[in-house]
Formats: C-alpha cells, structure tokens, sequence
C-alpha cells in the first residue's frame, strides 16, 4: 500500500536567507519561540572521529512568512546562544534523517535537539518508502526538484559561497511543506505515536553516545575466530573506539579491522611478536604498540557475556527464512516499506537471543508479536 502526500497549504519560506554570526542577534531572533523551527547542520568528518559543526539552518514561522537563517557556529558564542531553543520541550525540531546532526550538536553545543520530528522517518511509517534522501522526499511531497552540487563542499571555510549557502538554505527550506503533509498522514493512520516512539530512541541515542557493546558481532571475519580470538578482538575493538573517541581520529586510522583481526587470530605471545606484526602492516599503527599490547592483555569485565560470533553460521536458516516471510506479510498488511518493521539483523538477536532486543520493543513487537511468537515457540 502506498500513502498518497498531499502538499500542504502553508506559507512560502522566505527566498533570501539571513547569515547570522553574532550571538545576541541570533538570541534575538529566536526570541519569539515558536511552535516548530525547522533544522539542519553542515558538518565534516573527514579526519576526526566526532561530526565537526560547520553550518546550523534554521527555518523560522512568522507572520508574514517563514524566515531561514543561516547560522555560523564557528563565530564566538553562538553554541551557547543554540542551546535553549534546542532543548526548549515546547518547540518541536523538525528534521530529515539527523542521527549524525544530533551528534554534531551535542559535541559543539552541549546538549541534543528534542523533541524531534524526522521527516524521513515518518515518510517510512506512512509508507512512502524507506531510507528516502532528502531531496527526493522534496519532490515527492512538493514537486520542487531540487538541486545536488554542494554535497562535498568545504562547509568550514569561509566566507561560504553562494552556492554553498542556497543550498544550505534549500536543506531546510520545505521542511514545514513536509512536516505538516507527513504528520497529518500518520495522524490519519494513528501511527503519530510511533513517530515519537522511534524519535525518541534517536534522541536518547545521541544523549547517551554508547559505544557499540560487542562490535566483533558486525565484522564477517569474525565468524571465522576460535572463541580465544574474539575474546582477544573485543578487547581491541574497545580500545580502539576508547583511543578514537579521546584522540578525535577515525577508528580505521587507529586499528584498521583487517589488522585487528590478524593480530587477534595469532596472538603475539611478547611485545617484541606483536611488534614484528604491526612490521609487517603497511599501515600499522607502530608508534601504539604498547597502548595495543596493554589492550590485548587487559581482560574486560564482562568477557564471560562475549556472544560467540559464529553463532550465524549455526543458525537455523530455515527458520529466519520463515521469521522474514511473517514480516513482510505483516509488513504488508501494514503498508510499510521492507526493514521499517524489523531489520534482518534485528531479525537474527530475536532468533540467536530469544529475547526481542532493544529495537523491537514499543509499537514494533506489538505489532509482530502475534505472527512471529508461534515461529519463536516452535523453535524452543
């Protein structure tokens, strides 16, 4: 089933954009509070492992209109002056796909945009397609096509172009187009509570920066490990994301994983082992050789819960086979895109654990419960 979106009836945004640099005009100007601002970040990630905060958008109401403001976070004070209007709980945030957004706020601001509306999210509940970028989404809802050349620009340098700030203007420009036609959608098919459910896990996401618990589980070579060597690879793979998250380097510019697994699998018994394999790496990180061998010879707290990563090549096939097929049945019956219900990997911790892990909870296992606790029943 597909959704027809209607575009709405609101007011045109403003076509010229105001660039804000100074902190008490942008104070003023967001001093009326609105009910919604719409919003949107440039930022890069090239070389560190945290989002930098190039460029804030904003779209404002107002009465004769909407106003977009374009807002320097690299100018003096201007962090501070975000902050309220983002964790203001009676403005709603109105965004299109803002994991990495919410990241880059809570590195550069001190605190996450909430609550949260994200439009490609609520294009996916109302059944218009998962995963949709934002400029297709536009057009989808609007008509407007809009235009791509920007996507790979320098967003810290400046003065920006003018290029650069029309299309930053164009990423918040139809956010309030779309947020009125998509939420009166999954008004009309009472799924708003689910917008605010998943909503609210982003959020809660982004507030908490939790590191991956076991992330051997997301690397294929790992299946091919003895129970020893993902022991040994966890530790490195949380070292790793420890060193990149303090340092602000990319976790392959660290421990490329090819290499972890490598050393994990043929353990060095003595630094001077482990130094002859980083050696023998052409990008092998030599100057942490120590920093590597204190990781490998520090044993985790909760080492004894390291789920077995091979477990996927025991998995009963057949049975995730019959766990995918309830899915899409229920997926159509719903009109939901393929993977907006369950993911095959959420699909995989329901079968592997026995438990519904974390982002099947809420209105998902409500919804799968009846069709997929049989297929769970029969495999106990």
């Amino acid at each position: 089933m597909t959704v027809p979106v209607v575009p709405s009836s609101s007011p045109p945004t403003a076509s010229t954009p105001s660039w804000i640099t100074d902190a008490a005009a942008l104070t003023a100007r967001l001093a009326a509070r609105p009910q919604r601002i719409g919003l949107d970040t440039e930022f890069i990630r090239e070389r560190t492992y945290w989002p930098q905060l190039a460029l804030v958008q904003i779209v404002l109401e107002g009465s004769d209109g909407a106003e977009i403001l374009l807002v320097d976070p690299l100018a003096p004070g201007i962090a501070d002056a975000l902050a309220p209007i983002l964790t203001d709980p009676a403005i709603l945030k109105v965004m299109h796909s803002p994991s990495e957004d919410l990241v880059a706020f809570k590195r550069a601001c001190g605190v996450v945009p909430k609550p949260l509306f994200d439009t490609q999210l609520a294009a996916a509940l109302v059944g218009i397609g998962s995963g949709l970028g934002y400029q297709k989404l536009v057009e989808q809802v609007t008509g407007v096509a809009l235009a791509k050349g920007e996507t790979r620009s320098d967003w810290l340098r400046r003065p920006l172009s003018p290029a650069q700030l029309e299309y930053a203007a164009d990423d918040v420009r139809h956010l309030f187009e779309m947020h009125d036609a998509l939420d009166g959608q999954l008004a009309l098919l009472g799924r708003r509570e689910w917008l605010v459910e998943d909503a609210t896990r982003t959020v809660l996401n982004a507030e908490n920066e939790a590191t991956e618990r076991w992330p051997h589980l997301s690397m294929r070579s790992a299946q091919f490990l003895d129970r020893d060597a993902q022991r040994l690879l966890v530790r490195l793979l949380r070292w790793r994301d420890v060193y990149a998250r303090e340092s602000d380097r990319p976790r392959n510019w660290i421990l490329d994983n090819e290499l972890a697994v490598a050393i994990a699998r043929k353990a060095p018994p003595d630094p001077e082992a482990l130094k002859a394999q980083l050696d023998a790496h052409p990008k092998a990180p030599r100057k942490l050789a120590e920093a590597i061998w204190q990781a490998l010879n520090s044993p985790l707290v909760d080492e004894a819960e390291i789920p077995d990563a091979s477990v996927g090549e025991r998995r009963d096939k057949n049975r995730l086979r019959q766990l995918q097929e309830a899915v899409a049945a229920r997926s159509a019956e719903l009109g939901l895109p393929d993977g907006v219900l369950a993911s095959k990997r959420w699909l995989e911790a329901l079968l592997d654990q026995g438990d519904w892990p974390d982002a099947l909870t809420g209105w998902r296992r409500a919804a799968l419960e009846p069709s997929v606790a049989p297929l769970l029943l029969a495999q106990d």
